[in-house]
């Protein structure tokens, strides 16, 4: 019944769910209530009538796990770059077992020069958990590259539901309207932060603006 309703989700995203994945889904659904999160330090959060609409935040350098795919569609990439980092994550990794979820997974995107659509490739990441960060357990797909991110400056704004193409420019767009004009942060790079699997219709997700060096 699991893998029907990832399979579901998979088509909606127009990707199929090859068999093997039952097994890291599974494993993922077990383990679904221990999620480590990315560490950071909030430096400061500007609210709108009570509610903040958006914070600055200071992400530490780290390892993470990396999977740049290039496909028609954006919600195409992400699946499939998830799917890797799953199997990585669940047990083909040097190590052989299950290496623990965190969150969020980051999908880092670019615009076109117009600023009018994304870029094809799309690179997602998977932080690595504290007790692999000294030590990456090596993965066995050639396609998922153990990374050291530098240190990251974002201001980040929430919002829920699935990520098209078309929702994350339209939060992109949402986001310079708050912000107005303002050269701190970059133009044609983006983040967007995903805190829920694919499988949950009104997941939470945040737009990540990143600030210049």
């Amino acid at each position: 019944r699991l893998f029907a309703h990832w399979e579901a989700v998979a088509s909606t995203h127009r990707v199929s769910l090859p068999r093997d994945m039952a097994g890291p889904i599974a494993q993922m659904a077990r383990h679904s209530q221990a999620r480590e999160p990315v560490p950071y330090v909030s430096l400061s959060q500007h609210g709108k009538c009570d509610e903040a609409a958006y914070e600055e935040r200071r992400y530490p350098a780290g390892k993470w796990a990396c999977v740049t795919m290039g496909e028609p569609m954006y919600e195409q990439s992400i699946s499939m770059s998830f799917m890797k980092l799953m199997r990585y994550i669940c047990k083909e990794n040097s190590v052989g077992c299950h290496l623990g979820m965190t969150i969020p997974v980051l999908n880092e995107i670019h615009l076109t020069k117009e600023g009018t659509e994304l870029e094809r490739e799309v690179l997602t990441a998977y932080y690595l958990p504290a007790a692999f960060q000294q030590n990456p357990p090596v993965p066995m797909d050639p396609e998922i590259h153990i990374t050291e991110r530098a240190p990251l400056r974002v201001i980040t704004r929430v919002f829920y539901g699935m990520t098209t193409e078309e929702t994350i420019l339209r939060e992109i767009s949402l986001f310079w309207e708050l912000l107005g004009s303002t050269d701190t942060v970059l133009r044609e790079t983006y983040i967007v932060a995903s805190y829920e699997n694919p499988s949950v219709p009104q997941r939470r997700n945040e737009i990540w603006f990143i600030c210049r060096a």
